[in-house]
């Protein structure tokens, strides 16, 4: 049950990436309801998806403060 959640997380994240803003909400959602293993899954992810998308790389300087 937990993967599916992990999964979806990844889903939503690609739907909103045309908005910014809304990544970044959707990231700190899944941020909270994640496991700790799964966000450091997550994080990995983020920042292959993000590597050629500079206005959704904002999001990730935002968690990591």
């Amino acid at each position: 049950m937990a993967r599916a959640v992990f999964e979806f997380t990844k889903t939503v994240l690609k739907k909103v990436s045309f908005n910014a803003d809304l990544f970044c909400k959707e990231l700190d959602k899944a941020l909270k309801s994640l496991l700790p293993y799964e966000i450091e899954e997550l994080l990995i992810w983020v920042n292959k998806f993000t590597s050629n998308k500079p206005e959704l790389r904002v999001c990730i300087l935002k968690i990591n403060r």
